[in-house]
């Protein structure tokens, strides 16, 4: 997944995305190499996220059982770079 299709996904751009990547991972929470993004720290990363996490993980586990973890991690990584991403 690169910088820029992130940035498209969420409305920002790229320089953004590049920062808070960064951040992120500066602080532990993810590894980030050459489009690939791992999750170090799914708590902390969770506590990054803001308050709307639960809701969209419910709706997600009700409407997409079958897809839970992928899905999961998706919205884990796209919310918190969201969050930390500068506005444009």
């Amino acid at each position: 997944m690169t910088q820029e299709l992130i940035a498209n996904m969420l409305g920002v751009r790229r320089e953004g995305v590049t920062e808070a990547a960064g951040k992120l991972q500066k602080l532990g929470v993810i590894h980030y190499h050459r489009g690939n993004i791992t999750v170090q720290d799914r708590p902390k990363l969770q506590k990054l996220c803001c308050e709307c996490y639960t809701v969209v993980k419910k709706e997600t586990d009700r409407l997409l059982p079958h897809s839970r973890e992928k899905l999961d991690w998706s919205h884990d990584e796209t919310e918190a770079l969201r969050r930390s991403a500068p506005s444009h």
